[in-house]
């Protein structure tokens, strides 16, 4: 019997989020005659409604964004800066450890992390003001009231929101997200429940104090927290609490116009964010990789895994060698990228040598992501976050910032050090596949270090094993980021036992859809498909 013949109308613009809200959102901007970029705009605005301590008015992203008019890639790097005030030396005498996972410094008291002195200053709203003065079609007021929407009626809190809400870092030397929540009494009111714990899975948020600010910032245009109403109230706040952030910081901040990294991949083009962004991991990991056989080894057979997971670890190790800050470390990007130095890995890999990755270094896993191509050829692809949200919620806002001093090393003399105006290192990598000049598929993830090593292997699915978008992004991911291997656990025993015989420490999620959360979306033969992972509570729509 043949197959049934598929029925269902082909979408001419498609978005793909991990919240249904902010997919909503995007194709009602569109549906109203916006483009992509309004699209994306809408819905990143309603992400940080529906997920508050994911994202917000007061976090930092990176966009990029295909013109089908020029045929260029742009990329905005609207990641966060250090208050000027800052000094390397100023945490020296607290700090304790580095954070087990990589991720973070631990220093007594917790300042770097929870309240006032955590804020760096917010690169997203500036970020995505300009690339709507840029690229935007429809006004920028109209594509608010998705978002004053569900601040103002309310949403549910969904599953993955409620496990943000619950989790309890203290096992890697961060604090509980319940500490975060409660810090201020507009934190307390909002989030926590009769019982004193965090707000559970079906509980009903109103939010109207953020439906106010949202009406401020549609009003006044992006620039109120930077130079308005809304910045004088976040300098207040910080003034009152000892803060670090100052009026002069919030004015100073200027998004970087980046030039995309652009690598070779079988036939393709891999177009993904430059330091200090992620995608130097994605396109090395991919280097290496494309001087192997993916369909030889077969897909996540043991030989696949191991060669992989040090390719993976080679780019870790480089990442921890040579990126950050550009103005502080310009990175040997034309280096890393060559077929030589690609080459001499591989030959590494394949001479049984293994690479010593002894921690993780990531981004916190509070990030989200959200992608959209319209009708009209525009490729929009967002990944922002609170990097570690700091608690605070200035009085009456309705917004929480982020915490993104935590990214700093508070011991003096390293690359990573605390400094007055840096730029802070992200493992953020949206990314576009171009055929020629031609996009033909974006990606995009939150999951911290996980980002690059998963956006890298659906990458690969879609590219040498030809799966489909949702077939590429479920398929059982694995990570290597330290020295042990990650499996989900889709992945059999037997493959485990396999590389434990090999010699590698293997760690099994629990969970089974693991690693980073990758939403995007195809079009190939013009033929648009998005694809959401299972793993958090998102959808790929598409506009008809």
């Amino acid at each position: 019997m043949p197959r049934p013949a598929r029925r269902l109308p082909a979408p001419r613009a498609m978005v793909s989020a991990p919240q249904p809200e902010a997919v909503e959102a995007a194709l009602a901007a569109l549906r109203e005659g916006g483009n992509a970029l309004d699209a994306v705009i809408a819905g990143a605005l309603t992400q940080g409604v529906v997920d508050p301590m994911m994202c917000g008015l007061g976090g930092l992203g990176v966009l990029q964004l295909h013109d089908p008019r020029s045929g260029r890639q742009v990329v905005l790097d609207g990641l966060s800066v250090s208050p000027v005030a800052c000094q390397e030396t100023m945490w020296a005498d607290l700090f304790e450890r580095e954070c087990p996972d990589g991720f973070g410094y631990v220093i007594r008291g917790h300042a770097n992390e929870l309240g006032h002195k955590a804020v760096t200053v917010p690169g997203i709203l500036r970020t995505l003001g300009q690339a709507h003065a840029r690229f935007g079609r429809r006004p920028w007021a109209a594509l608010f009231a998705p978002a004053i929407a569900r601040a103002e009626e309310g949403w549910l809190v969904r599953p993955h929101v409620a496990s943000m809400f619950h989790m309890d870092e203290r096992a890697y030397g961060r604090l509980s997200y319940r500490h975060k929540l409660a810090f201020t009494p507009d934190g307390q009111r909002l989030y926590i429940g009769e019982d004193g714990a965090p707000k559970r899975v079906g509980a009903h948020i109103r939010n109207p104090e953020l439906a106010e600010t949202l009406r401020l910032v549609a009003r006044e245009g992006a620039e109120t927290l930077y130079t308005g109403e809304l910045a004088r109230r976040i300098v207040a706040d910080m003034e009152a609490h000892g803060g670090l952030l100052t009026a002069a910081d919030l004015a100073a901040y200027t998004p970087e116009e980046r030039e995309a990294i652009r690598v070779p991949y079988r036939g393709f083009t891999i177009s993904t964010p430059p330091p200090p962004a992620g995608g130097i991991i994605v396109a090395e990991i991919l280097r290496i990789m494309e001087r192997f056989d993916p369909v030889a080894l077969g897909h996540n057979t043991p030989s696949y895994i191991a060669t992989m997971a040090e390719a993976m670890k080679t780019a870790g190790r480089d990442k921890d060698r040579h990126i950050g800050d550009p103005r502080f470390a310009p990175p040997p990007l034309d280096r890393l990228l060559s077929d030589a130095y690609a080459d001499a890995c591989a030959a590494a890999i394949r001479a049984g040598e293994r690479v010593s990755l002894p921690r993780i270094c990531q981004d916190a896993k509070g990030t989200t992501t959200i992608s959209c191509v319209d009708a009209e050829g525009m490729v929009v692809s967002l990944t922002h976050t609170l990097g570690l949200p700091s608690g605070v919620i200035p009085p009456g806002t309705g917004t929480m910032l982020n915490g993104g001093m935590n990214a700093f090393d508070p011991r003096p003399g390293r690359a990573g050090s605390i400094g007055p105006g840096k730029r802070r290192f992200s493992t953020m990598a949206p990314t576009i596949v171009l055929e020629g000049a031609q996009p033909v598929a974006t990606l995009g993830a939150p999951g911290g270090a996980w980002i690059a090593v998963a956006i890298a292997q659906v990458l690969m699915n879609l590219l040498d094993f030809g799966m489909n978008i949702q077939e590429a992004i479920s398929a059982p991911r694995f990570s290597a980021t330290s020295d042990a291997i990650d499996i989900s656990n889709r992945i059999p025993l037997e493959t485990q036992r396999a590389l434990e015989t090999m010699g590698y420490e293997v760690r099994r999620a629990a969970i089974s859809y693991a690693f980073a959360g990758v939403h995007g979306i195809t079009m190939w033969d013009g033929q648009l498909e998005g694809g959401a992972d299972p793993q958090r509570d998102g959808l790929a729509g598409g506009l008809i």
